[in-house]
């Protein structure tokens, strides 16, 4: 199949990857939109992987107010080069973490960044209610587990659905990010504020 200009355009505006990265998986996947936008994604998850160890020293810091005043964000996403910080991509990308943060008031970062006191007394309640369920302890052990997954998939920003694509959360959205801007982005910290809090 003869791959044209318009189906690379279609594929770039979908996906935001380079024109010769598109007309490639075009090619590979013989002109099939939806194939060639997953071997695209397959490759941006595979070139990010690479980025990630990569030194992050320039970015961003953004303050979203939500409407109304009272409740607002501050945010540091970092990347490696100030040409990156200025670009729309990047900056629409710390905007919609931004509003993120602010509708699903995560507790950290990632499990790393959550307070051990808090990540204890969730754990010990969990196993608390499946030892009194009566359920064998080897049984109760995993019950306990699973509930602290769910725990970590509602409080850990990098594991929360993404507000805007429930279908990824927010570290694949990072992932994207990194595959179409092409440098590594790490999100610093952040602290949400809202009023009574």
């Amino acid at each position: 199949m003869e791959i044209t200009a318009k189906m690379v355009k279609e594929l770039r505006d979908k996906t935001g990857a380079g024109m010769m990265d598109c007309k490639s998986a075009l090619s590979d996947a013989k002109g099939d939109m939806e194939k060639a936008v997953e071997i695209l994604r397959k490759k941006g998850i595979a070139k990010a992987e690479k980025k990630a160890s990569r030194e992050v020293k320039d970015g961003l810091i953004h303050a979203y107010i939500h409407p109304g005043g009272k409740l607002g964000v501050l945010v540091e996403v970092n990347c490696e080069t100030d040409f990156v910080a200025k670009n729309e991509d990047f900056q629409e990308f710390v905007h919609n973490l931004s509003m993120h943060i602010a509708a699903s008031n995560p507790l950290g970062i990632d499990r790393e960044s959550l307070p051990g006191d808090i990540v204890e007394k969730e754990l010990r309640i969990y196993k608390e209610q499946a030892a009194e369920s009566g359920k064998p302890e080897h049984i109760a052990e995993k019950i306990a587990t699973g509930k602290m997954e769910k725990f970590y998939a509602e409080s850990v920003l990098l594991e929360q659905p993404y507000i805007r694509d429930p279908e990824k959360n927010v570290k694949e959205y990072l992932t994207e990010v990194i595959a179409r801007i092409g440098e590594n982005i790490s999100i610093r910290r952040f602290v949400r504020y809202q009023i009574g809090d």
